[in-house]
């Protein structure tokens, strides 16, 4: 059972810091894969940050991580869904992906894309994510609607 959590809406002022996790999350992907550059990390979030889809995450009132919900026409993607490592592996991830999920479901399937070989792989296929598509980095997944 996870710890008691609650998601608020996303602030403008989140995003430096929401950065800085997705830096911290990704960098052992992106090193295996070849990818990580420090700067463009945090540039590439920053740069696409949209607040208005965006839920952080609170543990005991203290930020554990961030997940998004970007609607389009066709899909629903789950994008920026970063623990905390210290939250990892303890049965948030699912709770918050499950909530995140019941709180948008409609007519639209779930998309998203994970690294190759990352271990959230496994989390979005416990949640019914199968196989899409995928190239030597990422990895595209989709949830059917049910």
């Amino acid at each position: 059972m996870p710890n008691s959590y609650q998601l608020r809406p996303s602030l403008d002022t989140d995003g430096p810091w929401i950065a800085e996790l997705r830096a911290v999350v990704m960098r052992p992907d992106l090193e295996r894969l070849g990818r990580f550059d420090p700067v463009r990390v945090r540039e590439r979030f920053l740069n696409g940050f949209q607040p208005e889809h965006t839920f952080v995450v609170e543990v005991a009132g203290q930020t554990a991580g961030v997940i998004a919900v970007r609607p389009e026409p066709d899909a629903q993607w789950i994008e920026h869904f970063y623990l905390a490592p210290e939250h990892q592996g303890k049965g948030l991830g699912g709770a918050v992906l499950r909530q995140a999920m019941d709180g948008s479901r409609d007519h639209r399937p779930f998309r998203l894309n994970v690294l190759q070989g990352s271990a959230a792989r496994r989390l979005y296929e416990r949640h019914g994510f199968v196989l899409e598509h995928q190239d030597p980095v990422d990895v595209f997944m989709v949830a059917p609607v049910p």
